[in-house]
């Protein structure tokens, strides 16, 4: 074995194994009851909620992706679907005409609603019903912990990957970075 690599103890491969496992049984779970009770796939309802929860209900892409964390292209995918049913309105952006918007629509806002009491129930029993008041303080420490050590080279990804973007869409999105870190 390489004597420069930092493997992985016993105890750290049974704990990264279960962690996986945790996070691909809880995805599929929340994927199958969304697609169950919403029938939507829980990307879309995702992109529904960020929408929501912004000002007027709008986002350029640029920040939507971010948000949400979907590649630009997958984005645009999910939001060509959403529009599709209604649920989102993709317009221009009046200050630069290369940028566009994202606005949840009237019936998406419906949708949504309609759709989170079921998603809510969804998390509720597969992980805060499991958990104690304690395993919940530190499971958000743990998570919180991961995050912001993840945050500068998340950052660094999202940088890297808009080097091809034009100077306005570079402008942009590091007005989504500045949002980023200052809301955590």
């Amino acid at each position: 074995m390489d004597e420069g690599v930092r493997w992985l103890s016993q105890d750290e491969q049974r704990v990264w194994r279960r962690l996986l496992d945790a996070i691909s049984m809880l995805t599929e779970h929340i994927e199958r009851r969304t697609q169950q009770d919403a029938g939507m796939p829980a990307s879309y309802y995702e992109v529904l909620v960020v929408l929501s929860e912004a000002p007027d209900h709008t986002l350029r892409m640029s920040e939507l992706a971010s948000r949400s964390r979907f590649s630009r292209s997958r984005l645009s995918h999910a939001v060509t679907k959403l529009e599709a049913k209604g649920w989102v309105l993709r317009t221009s952006c009046p200050t630069d005409k290369r940028g566009a918007l994202a606005t949840l629509s009237d019936e998406g806002m419906t949708v949504l609603r309609a759709a989170a009491p079921h998603h809510v129930e969804a998390v509720r029993e597969a992980v805060f019903d499991a958990l104690s008041e304690e395993q919940v303080r530190k499971l958000g420490e743990i998570a919180g912990t991961i995050a912001d050590g993840l945050a500068d080279t998340c950052a660094a990804a999202e940088a890297e990957a808009a080097e091809g973007d034009e100077p306005g869409e570079q402008a942009e999105r590091a007005g989504d970075e500045r949002g980023h870190s200052a809301r955590r």
